[in-house]
């Protein structure tokens, strides 16, 4: 496969952001209240509702970008969706369960999301994504994820427990992240007899061998 020039725009690198908004507008489709509320102590998968579930992978790019990568300035310039900065400074995980609680609010949210991380890709260079770095942990969850990364990351000399991750590593885990919630999403619909709707690909968190796959 062809490496893309270190001079190409960084949206080189995931040309199909924007096609999670598809994937999970379909699998939410026709689903009751009931349905995106349900929950269960059987697994710990299904502690996090359907609607949960796409309420966090749907502010999960404002609050990398807004957030977490907050002191690079990547979105100046960039219009910010409607209520971005209020939902980031939240701190919250998922978006408040009342202001966006139809499925069609969630989306909404989700493609404002994908529009600023698409922008923010498209003011960048393959080598200026994989050049800037954040602070990361290499213990519990965040090592784990690591299984599934090619490259983008790498460990702090004075500190085993610590890392750093690259621009690029953080749009692949936004990708493998929103993946995993889906699968969840996918479980969640199974536990309640329903059928999944979007056929994934074969990448992402939950591909990892050490993963929780267990099934209804």
């Amino acid at each position: 496969m062809t490496q893309p020039s270190d001079n190409a725009p960084g949206t080189t690198l995931f040309p199909t952001v924007g096609v999670f908004h598809s994937m999970l507008s379909q699998e939410l489709a026709g689903l009751t209240d009931d349905q995106l509320d349900f929950t269960s102590d059987k697994w710990a998968w299904a502690e996090w509702s359907i609607r949960r579930n796409a309420s966090h992978v749907s502010s999960g790019g404002l609050r990398w970008m807004l957030g977490r990568w907050a002191d690079a300035n990547l979105t100046e310039g960039i219009p910010l969706p409607d209520d971005a900065l209020e939902i980031v400074n939240s701190g919250a995980r998922w978006l408040d369960e009342d202001k966006y609680h139809t499925v069609d609010s969630i989306l909404g949210v989700l493609k404002g999301s994908l529009d600023l991380c698409d922008a923010v890709m498209a003011k960048q260079t393959v080598a200026s994504m994989r050049s800037m770095e954040l602070p990361w942990s290499n213990t519990g969850q965040a090592a784990q994820m690591a299984e599934a990364h090619p490259n983008g990351r790498r460990l702090d000399p004075s500190d085993p427990e610590k890392a750093f991750i690259n621009l690029e590593y953080t749009f692949r885990h936004l990708w493998f992240e929103a993946l995993t919630h889906l699968y969840n999403i996918q479980r969640l619909k199974r536990a309640q007899g329903l059928t999944a709707t979007v056929k994934l690909p074969d990448e992402g968190y939950h591909t990892i061998p050490s993963w929780d796959s267990s099934e209804p």
